[in-house]
């Protein structure tokens, strides 16, 4: 139950539709976009080359590992996916 997606509040600038700025009257506020290290990009990038797919205690060693959160690392694959999904 980590509820640290690895998203830091921002404003709301990047929303669609142009609702007030960080009013937070559309529910959930926008969330600013995670910078990771080039040794997390490496490892995420090394692991995603063996497998497309990872399962809840491949994510959670994952995630322990490289200090980021499972939500986190769940998103950076389903990215990865699609990018690879628009290269082929």
């Amino acid at each position: 139950a980590d509820e640290s997606s690895g998203y830091e509040s921002e404003s709301a600038g990047g929303e669609r539709g142009g609702a007030a700025e960080g009013s937070g009257s559309r529910g959930r506020q926008r969330r600013a976009r995670t910078a990771f290290t080039s040794e997390q990009v490496c490892r995420l990038e090394k692991t995603f080359q063996r497998q497309k797919y990872l399962g809840a205690t491949e994510r959670r060693k994952l995630a322990a590992a490289l200090q980021l959160s499972e939500i986190q690392i769940k998103t950076w694959f389903q990215n990865r996916r699609m990018k690879l999904k628009r290269q082929i």
